[in-house]
């Protein structure tokens, strides 16, 4: 069966739209610098949950309560598996086709986003 050329130009369209966009896709971990951070003590107790309760679980954004998006950051759990998908690490390295965090805020700094990406880089370490 043969398609229209007009269907075909679009759905070729459609395609490279897609594979082109996806800066949540982004491998953001290969741009991890996790040069100084000791990946024993880069652990969500010891060092992401400080982070992600002082700048992003906090009232009326990614706390247990508020929920933003479906994003609960305040556990392990939801942290996890928000940096598993890529929306967070897109999210806080302000990549081009996601929602900047902290909304309304200034781009978290590069220590923190690699501690952060080193973190999930480095298997999730409770």
């Amino acid at each position: 069966m043969k398609l229209p050329i007009a269907l075909s130009l679009f759905l070729v369209i459609l395609g490279l739209g897609w594979a082109g966009c996806g800066s949540k896709d982004e491998n953001w971990l290969d741009k991890a610098n996790c040069t100084g951070i000791d990946a024993a003590n880069n652990t969500y107790n010891l060092s992401v949950k400080n982070i992600l309760n002082v700048t992003c679980a906090i009232s009326g954004c990614h706390d247990a309560a508020t929920q933003s998006n479906g994003v609960n950051l305040s556990t392990y759990a939801g942290a996890r598996a928000a940096f598993e998908d890529g929306a967070a690490l897109c999210a806080i390295n302000h990549g081009s086709d996601c929602e900047h965090m902290p909304k309304n805020g200034s781009k978290l700094s590069d220590a923190t986003i690699n501690t952060l990406a080193c973190w999930a880089k480095n298997g999730y370490k409770e």
